[in-house]
């Protein structure tokens, strides 16, 4: 990796011509839904991190990384926590939506001002993963001869990725996490975190891995097989050469036939048989090339997230996740978290079937110290974490209450 480049954190890039309005969600799907140069900035700042050789043996030039911050670094630098998004996730974690930025604060019931991660309190980093597609380098970006990677934007690793966000720390004079937070792939970074801060001089003095795993499972592969076949099957995925495509011929059926295979495993039997059935689609008959109503509902979000997501990220970001393996040249992951000397917060959700509760004990063992691990019951499975606030609350302000008290002590 070369030195970071110097712009000034916050400080928006160069633009090029600003487009015109997005069209309203009834209007056709863009073909990608990124946050490119030109395009409202937002609560967004930017930092120039430098060129970097990653896992897969490319180097990636010119990386930039987006991120929001929430409240105010204390003097002595002891309140930074960082949040670390999941695969669809972004840096808005907290505020409304907006010109720049498609959807409110994803996890507006756990940061803020009294939250549990207290924005008077604590100063919240929040940054768009490596490969992301909401202002951090990635398949949206342009490549030094000036065009979109596309399809060529090299394989990343979650290794890869926190790499990126240590240099991301260093710029921003951060040397120690209050604690580092994230679900799903955020918490595949997390456990990243825990052993590549120290390594590179950062300490974390806790973290919260929550409904997440030590390494991606022969099943979560498989679920996510089927998504990048989708994608790549649509005839407007162009081996990843679409961001000039007029708004409706982008590759938003591929894109959105992964997200309603995804979306189902977030979710769980009982809710989906309880909330929908076999109900029909209102005014819609299954036995006259109508829906159910659960088609619809998947219909809804595959739609939702074509218009807000870029589906190059898509691939790029879950190939990261089947690729995740924190015992990976450490030994194994047993090994691997015998390293780990932070303070942890281990949850799973009961009713997880893509990131099992199995796998978050399997964590919590090789931790050692008789961690346990603290669950959520949920009817919603996995999205339990976004959406059972009431429990993961208390879990996350327990843990940095017991960071503040040891930091007295």
């Amino acid at each position: 990796m070369t030195s970071p480049t110097t712009r000034a954190a916050g400080t928006a890039p160069a633009l090029r011509a600003p487009r015109g309005p997005r069209r309203s969600p009834a209007g056709p799907v863009p073909a990608s839904g990124a946050w490119r140069e030109g395009d409202p900035v937002a609560d967004r700042r930017f930092a120039d991190v430098g060129t970097f050789d990653l896992e897969s043996g490319a180097r990636l030039p010119d990386v930039r990384v987006a991120y929001e911050t929430y409240g105010e670094l204390a003097p002595d630098g002891s309140n930074a926590v960082l949040v670390l998004h999941a695969l669809t996730g972004d840096a808005h974690v907290h505020g409304a939506a907006g010109p720049g930025q498609a959807t409110a604060g994803w996890w507006e019931s756990m940061i803020g001002p009294g939250a549990p991660i207290d924005t008077d309190r604590y100063f919240v980093v929040a940054p768009n993963v490596l490969g992301g597609c909401q202002g951090t380098t990635g398949p949206a970006s342009t490549a030094p001869d000036g065009r979109p990677w596309g399809g060529r934007f090299p394989r990343v690793t979650t290794r890869d990725q926190v790499t990126v966000e240590i240099e991301l720390a260093r710029l921003l004079g951060i040397e120690s996490w209050a604690a580092v937070v994230g679900a799903s792939m955020g918490g595949m970074r997390v456990l990243e975190w825990a052993i590549l801060g120290p390594e590179a001089g950062i300490e974390v003095r806790s973290f919260a891995a929550i409904a997440t795993c030590a390494q991606s499972s022969g099943d979560q592969i498989a679920w996510a097989h089927p998504q990048l076949g989708a994608i790549r099957a649509d005839p407007r995925w162009n081996g990843g050469d679409y961001y000039d495509a007029a708004d409706g011929e982008g590759p938003h059926a591929g894109l959105a036939v992964a997200r309603q295979i995804a979306h189902t495993t977030y979710r769980t039997a009982f809710e989906l048989d309880e909330r929908f059935g076999r109900l029909p689609q209102g005014g819609e008959d299954p036995l006259v090339d109508g829906r159910y109503a659960v088609q619809s509902y998947l219909d809804h979000h595959g739609d939702k997230l074509a218009r807000r997501f870029d589906a190059n990220s898509y691939l790029r970001l879950t190939e990261s996740m089947m690729t995740h393996d924190i015992g990976r040249d450490r030994g194994g992951v047993e090994a691997a978290l015998a390293q780990v000397t932070a303070r942890p917060l281990v949850v799973a959700v009961d009713s997880d079937r893509l990131f099992p509760p199995a796998q978050s004990a399997r964590i919590a063992a090789a931790l050692g110290g008789d961690v346990p691990v603290r669950t959520i019951a949920s009817d919603f499975g996995h999205d339990g974490f976004l959406i059972e606030h009431d429990q993961l609350g208390p879990l996350v302000r327990d843990l940095l209450g017991e960071v503040a008290r040891a930091d007295v002590g």
